[in-house]
């Protein structure tokens, strides 16, 4: 279900007689909060009369920004009693240069309903492609579950009142290893940046086991090999939720709903959407013992929502996860779920369902072990890959056939 939006029409009112390019530069879907583990992410229990100052990177820059703030996955009203926007100082909580206000129809304080989303009035800040801009919510009543995306791989912080206007490492004393009540920024990119390309897919795309604070998940790499091209380009949105799978939900809500249920929200309403690079499945045979037919079939229910859409989607082979069976993935790495992973990869490469192949798994396997990840692709976990292994699966996304490859499907 997408979750409903508000403030978009005085968003569009605001652009003014220039020509609009909006993109999704930043992602960051959200899920419901949950009790995995609260010291380090006190979504469950919510905030009450503090500001949490959310750290995110930008895959293109623009000339004006907007900023989604989220109740997607909250149970009651969201209060927000202020939000600002400014350029991160770099490590830590520290701005770079004034915070700016965010309105909401020309309102600072805005309430938005539970399963609801809010989106900024137009902000004219200039950004560049890679900018770190720090995104802070004062949140003045009890706000119940948080709204949030567990795994950010980046350090946000937590602070007492309402620091929304600038504050620092005196006010900004609790560090928290998620991003909260944030879930997108947009920019008007210039007209080279020829839309949104997203990244769907769980916690292989999310980023898990990368370098945290560096931006090292793969759709980072993707948007950095983007931003180098000559010509036309597109903006990377990371729709990645670590845990998410196609068929089911998981135990824990932080992992999301199944793909299906997140689809329009995430990917078909992405401002200048026109690509999908898609990468699930590992997990429903690693934690469900999925089949192969039952993965293919979820898969082409995705390939024909985003079809309908007319954007093209690109699948990802599933990549090699033997000797993955620790403590955290007990019931992966199997001999029988590898015969199902080989099933869904052969169908991926020939089926010719999906616009296009990338071959992950090729990119990232030992050529001597092939069921295992190359070695120093491998984060250690023998599932998730390293800083260099994301980097070659960026490297194994032809960026020029996808770009020059626009077009209604």
């Amino acid at each position: 279900m997408t979750p409903a939006l508000i403030g978009l029409a005085s968003a569009h009112a605001a652009q003014g007689p220039q020509r609009a390019n909006w993109v999704n530069s930043w992602q960051g879907s959200p899920t419901q909060g949950a009790t995995f583990d609260t010291k380090s992410c006190p979504s469950d229990v919510g905030v009450q009369d503090q500001t949490v100052r959310n750290i995110v990177s930008l895959s293109t820059g623009g000339d004006r920004i907007r900023v989604r703030l989220s109740n997607a996955g909250g149970t009651m009203p969201l209060r927000i009693g202020a939000a600002s926007v400014a350029p991160s100082a770099g490590d830590g909580p520290g701005l770079e240069g004034d915070a700016r206000v965010l309105h909401f129809g020309g309102a600072q304080e805005i309430v938005v309903p539970a399963g609801s989303e809010a989106l900024s009035d137009v902000i004219d800040l200039p950004v560049k492609s890679h900018d770190a801009l720090a995104i802070s919510v004062y949140l003045p009543a009890k706000t119940g579950p948080a709204t949030q995306h567990f795994l950010a791989t980046q350090t946000s912080y937590l602070s007492d009142g309402n620091q929304t206007a600038g504050g620092g490492a005196v006010a900004f004393t609790r560090p928290v290893s998620c991003w909260m009540f944030v879930s997108g920024v947009d920019v008007d990119a210039a007209q080279s940046v020829k839309g949104t390309l997203v990244t769907l897919g769980d916690s292989i795309t999310d980023g898990y086991m990368s370098s945290a604070g560096k931006n090292r998940r793969f759709p980072d790499d993707l948007a950095r090999r983007m931003s180098e091209r000559k010509g036309a380009t597109l903006a990377v949105s990371n729709a990645g939720v670590t845990g998410n799978e196609l068929l089911t939900n998981r135990e824990q809500a932080m992992f999301g709903v199944p793909v299906g249920e997140r689809l329009a929200r995430d990917v078909l309403t992405q401002p200048g959407l026109r690509a999908v690079v898609f990468l699930e499945g590992i997990n429903d045979i690693g934690d469900k013992s999925a089949k192969a037919d039952d993965v293919i079939q979820a898969m082409q229910q995705v390939i024909a929502q985003v079809h309908a859409a007319g954007v093209r989607i690109y699948g990802g082979t599933l990549l090699p996860f033997m000797g993955s069976n620790d403590t955290y993935h007990a019931d992966y790495g199997t001999p029988a779920g590898e015969q199902e992973r080989l099933k869904v990869n052969e169908w991926i490469r020939t089926s010719h369902a999906f616009d296009g192949v990338i071959d992950f798994d090729k990119a990232t396997r030992d050529p001597a072990k092939p069921d295992r990840m190359l070695a120093q692709f491998d984060s250690g976990d023998h599932l998730h890959p390293s800083d260099a292994g994301y980097e070659a699966m960026a490297h194994a996304v032809d960026v020029d056939a996808i770009v020059s490859g626009l077009g209604r499907h």
